[in-house]
This record gives C-alpha cells, sequence and structure tokens, in this order.
C-alpha cells in the first residue's frame, strides 16, 4: 500500500543519501521506528544502498529481554542485518542515556565503516527536545541539536528523515498497515520529563495559550537553524583566519573587532578542535572578557585542566600539569 507518507519520506531521503553509501538505522520496536524500517524497506527496494539495524536495550524494563526479542523478530521478517547491544550497567537518567546510546550509535557506525545513522526522530521530537534544551539554558546552538542532517566527521553523518512527520501521521501509518507496535511502559512514567512535558505541558499551552503552539514553535525553530547556520559559517571562516599557522593559538585583534556572538562561537570552536572540550559558560565568559581586554598583559585563566593566557595579542592555551 503507496501512502502520502511514502511519497514525502522518499522524497526526503533521496536528498540525504548518497547512492553507494551503507547506513545504520536506530530502532526500538515503537511506531517512530517501525515507521522508519517499513519505509526504508519499500521505499528504497531498487536502490544501490546498504542498509542494517541497530537495537540498544537498556535495561529499564521487567521486559526488555521480551523486547529485544520482539525487535529481532521483526527485522527478521524484513531481511536487514541488525546488531543488539545490551548495557550492562543500566544508566536511569534520560540525558546520560541519551549520551550513552549516541556514543555506542557512533562508535558501531565508525568501526564498521557506515556513512549514515538514520534514526526515527519525528517533528513532535523535535518540539520536546527544543522545550528540554531551553529549561536546562541551552545556547542557540543547543536548542537546534535535533535537525535533519549533522556532520559527525568527514565519513559520517546523523541523519532524520522523519523530521517532517508528525506523531499522529505515524500513528495513522502505523494503524493504516497493521505494524506491530510494542507499547513502552516508560513513555507513561512521569517522572520521565519529556513525558510530562509531551502529556501535560504541550496540551496546557496548546489549550490556554495557543491553538497552534506546535506549529509557532516549529517555525520557530526553522528560523533558529537558519540563524545558527549563518553564525557557525561564519565562526568557521574566523577561526580560519585568526588561528596561528603552527602553535595552539588565536589573534585576538582579529576576534576583538567582531560580534561578541563570533568571539563565543569561535571561542567555542578553537577549544574543541583541539583540546576535545566544551568550556563551561562561566569560564568562556571570562575568556572572552579577558580576550577584549588589550591593558592587561599576560593575563592567566584555569579552566577545566587547562590554562589560557593572553601575551601579546594572542590567545596560548596549554594543559596544566
Amino acid at each position: 500500500m503507496y501512502t502520502f507518507l511514502h511519497k514525502k519520506f522518499k522524497l526526503s531521503l533521496i536528498e540525504l543519501l548518497k547512492k553507494n553509501g551503507r547506513s545504520l538505522i536506530a530502532i526500538s520496536g515503537g511506531q517512530d521506528s517501525l515507521c522508519l524500517i517499513k519505509l526504508i524497506k519499500e521505499c528504497f527496494k531498487n536502490y544501490r544502498h546498504k542498509f542494517e539495524a541497530i537495537y540498544i536495550d537498556h535495561q529499564w524494563k521487567k521486559d526488555s529481554f521480551k523486547h529485544s526479542r520482539h525487535v529481532i523478530n521483526i527485522i527478521n521478517q524484513i531481511n536487514i542485518p541488525v546488531s543488539i547491544y545490551q548495557i550492562k550497567y543500566p544508566v536511569f537518567s534520560e540525558f546520560e542515556a541519551r549520551a550513552v546510546r549516541y556514543q555506542i550509535l557512533i562508535q558501531h557506525a565508525l568501526q564498521n565503516n557506515f556513512t549514515y545513522i538514520i534514526t526515527g526522530h519525528n517533528k513532535s521530537d523535535q518540539i520536546e527536545t527544543f522545550i528540554q534544551n531551553l529549561i536546562r539554558g541551552s545556547s542557540l546552538d543547543g536548542i537546534t541539536g535535533l535537525i535533519t542532517k549533522r556532520r559527525i566527521n568527514y565519513r559520517l553523518s546523523i541523519i532524520r528523515p522523519l523530521l517532517n512527520v508528525t506523531r499522529e501521521e505515524i500513528k495513522w501509518f502505523c494503524r493504516k498497515l497493521c505494524l506491530p507496535i510494542w507499547s513502552d511502559i516508560s513513555n507513561y512514567n512521569y517522572t520521565i520529563q519529556r513525558n510530562r512535558l509531551r502529556y501535560e505541558l504541550l496540551p496546557y499551552l496548546q489549550k490556554y495559550f495557543n491553538p497552534n503552539i506546535n506549529k509557532s514553535i516549529n517555525y520557530f525553530l526553522y528560523l533558529c537553524i537558519c540563524e545558527n547556520e549563518y553564525i557557525r559559517e561564519n565562526s568557521i571562516k574566523l577561526y580560519i583566519k585568526s588561528k596561528h599557522d603552527r602553535l595552539i593559538s588565536l589573534n585576538l585583534s582579529i576576534i576583538q573587532k567582531q560580534h561578541y556572538a563570533l568571539q563565543k562561537r569561535t571561542l567555542q570552536m578553537y577549544f574543541h578542535h583541539h583540546f576535545n572540550k566544551n568550556i563551561k559558560r562561566s569560564s568562556l565568559e571570562k575568556i572572552v572578557f579577558m580576550a577584549n581586554q588589550e591593558k592587561i598583559p599576560n593575563h592567566i585563566i584555569y579552566s577545566d585542566n587547562l590554562i589560557i593566557q593572553q601575551q601579546n595579542g594572542w590567545l596560548y592555551t596549554n594543559f596544566r600539569n
């Protein structure tokens, strides 16, 4: 059966995938991942692209083993290779579990030469993630974290082809095609922040503040993503222009002429590129302040096991002993 979702999905994914690449599909057994894998299987039958699946068992539930068997049975029916990971020491924090999950996905993809990781995140997930990051006090880069395509390195990207599809459309699709969805009881646990957002906060905002709250947030996110990309591109140009040819250093006289937003983003890029570190917000503010003070010679800041020093118009950084 060919539906409007098949057409929308195929157009979306063809733009994102290379024909001769290899994709790793992250699945959970829920309606999002079942919809994703069904669409991939039916839309790319004659497409020269290899697909494999991966399932990560967090061992949160008593029926985790049965859930794993259910996922394996589904994957076997559509004849796609699957890898199963089981978390030895369960992590119950949603934020930490997400970090562990992405670490496994990226590590597995790199070790097995995949070019893409495909996830089943939808438009509704994007809104919930935005609100979570907003509550946490994230930056513009943070609140726009869930985008259609994000490059991990020169040969691996994460793509989310269902970001233009709502949860209601996915639910309709799964019912229409009678897909065997596994009902996850943790989705109704209100101690998990995302569930409270989904079932309490968003319906409340929709009822009492704006009936079209989802559309409004989606449009706001679209604007944020466009503006964030513009800042990112200009930060890369500024970083390339201001970095030292041989030393781990930045030319502050070039950075000082730029807007505060570009200064912060360029410094973040500098620390991430050389030390693989995300500097704390308070430390970053001090570094930006120091970078703009011409009359403070040899000023030193200690942060995250790093020594950051301004000297002769240059910013130098090294590890502490």
